[in-house]
């Protein structure tokens, strides 16, 4: 006899001898995906948990103009050139705090910065990082792009060679990665690969990870450690906080935003899925120790997740750190902040440990 009644959360359910059609274990992988979960709509606090100061960054109202989506390295220029103008405005005050020089130089034909802090510790003498920006590939040109190497800098006690790459309209894929590889490739004549440490986050975090890719290509040695932040590891738009993170993330917002229209207009056509564009498509076997960092609230924390998981699957020793309620980067947004110094202290713990001396 078969028996139908209501289990303890009202649904159907048999009671008695119930026969089930048995289903080929094909026909599970041919079977279609489950419904969406519906979410309902909510109200998300600052939470108390983290600092008066980054409540503040927290609380902030969506990114203005995060739906603004230049369609050619043209179009761009005029967002490019507003946001770097608010970037520099507080330039010399957190320079001054962190207690940080900032040089301009060429590095075979390679526009880059040195930064270098007032104090360096006898351990990090021969030591040298290398900084790939953020940006989206198309934003924070020129000084614009320096908060993340001056937090390095003055927190970890590093010289910092920050690289001032190609982005549209001046030139497009694979641009920014090649003035990347030109810059080490030149350090490497000088310093002991082991003593080299290469780190960036958001699009600079991708391009952490695509150098390390092009690096086994070209048959280079490995740096010591790498330290790719939040990163663009996969362009193409998959992963889970790319949904659960949407409108909460008050950087980037939105998968469908200024970021994704950056990245679509630096690729210039080509393959998204290329892991020189999506590294985390790319083979990570024999990468250097590696340190990740990202914020509950950010975008990318899933694609962060999935590079770390791909790492310990390759048996790369890779530590991932995920901050409190933060949205894209904001690790580096305010050097006043405990968890600014925090997070780059880390990092910077993490490099003394792989760093050669």
């Amino acid at each position: 006899m078969i028996e139908f009644g209501l289990d303890r959360f009202g649904r159907l359910a048999c009671l008695g001898f119930c026969v089930i059609a048995a289903t080929p274990s094909a026909g599970w992988a041919q079977a279609a995906a489950p419904d969406a979960l519906q979410v309902p709509a909510k109200s998300v606090p600052v939470p108390g948990t983290v600092s008066p100061q980054l409540a503040k960054i927290v609380g902030m109202p969506l990114r203005n103009g995060w739906d603004v989506l230049p369609k050619t390295g043209e179009d761009w220029v005029p967002v490019v050139q507003a946001t770097a103008a608010a970037t520099l405005k507080n330039l010399p005050a957190m320079q001054e705090r962190l207690r940080v020089k900032v040089e301009k130089t060429t590095i075979d034909g390679v526009r880059a910065f040195i930064v270098t802090p007032a104090s360096i510790p006898p351990q990090n003498q021969n030591r040298v990082l290398l900084h790939m920006h953020g940006g989206c590939y198309v934003l924070n040109p020129g000084e614009a792009a320096l908060p993340e190497a001056m937090f390095m800098a003055g927190f970890g006690g590093f010289k910092v060679i920050s690289v001032d790459y190609r982005m549209p309209p001046e030139a497009y894929f694979p641009a920014a990665l090649d003035d990347g590889m030109t810059v080490y490739k030149a350090l490497l004549k000088t310093t002991d690969p082991k003593k080299i440490a290469v780190f960036g986050s958001s699009a600079g975090g991708a391009l952490t990870l695509e150098m390390m890719l092009k690096a086994k290509q070209d048959g280079l040695p490995m740096p010591g450690a790498i330290a790719p932040g939040t990163p663009m590891s996969d362009v193409t738009k998959v992963g889970d906080t790319f949904v659960t993170n949407a409108k909460l993330d008050n950087v980037l917002v939105s998968p469908d935003g200024f970021c994704d229209a950056g990245t679509v207009v630096y690729a210039k056509g080509h393959d998204l899925k290329d892991p020189l564009l999506s590294p985390v498509y790319g083979d990570m076997r024999e990468f250097p120790p590696t340190i990740l960092t990202s914020g509950t609230r950010d975008l990318l924390l899933s694609n962060t997740v999935r590079v770390h998981r791909k790492l310990r699957e390759a048996r790369v020793e890779a530590q991932l750190q995920v901050f409190e309620a933060q949205s894209h980067a904001q690790y580096y947004r305010d050097d006043t902040s405990p968890e600014a110094k925090e997070a780059f202290e880390e990092i910077g713990l993490f490099f003394d440990k792989h760093l050669a001396k």
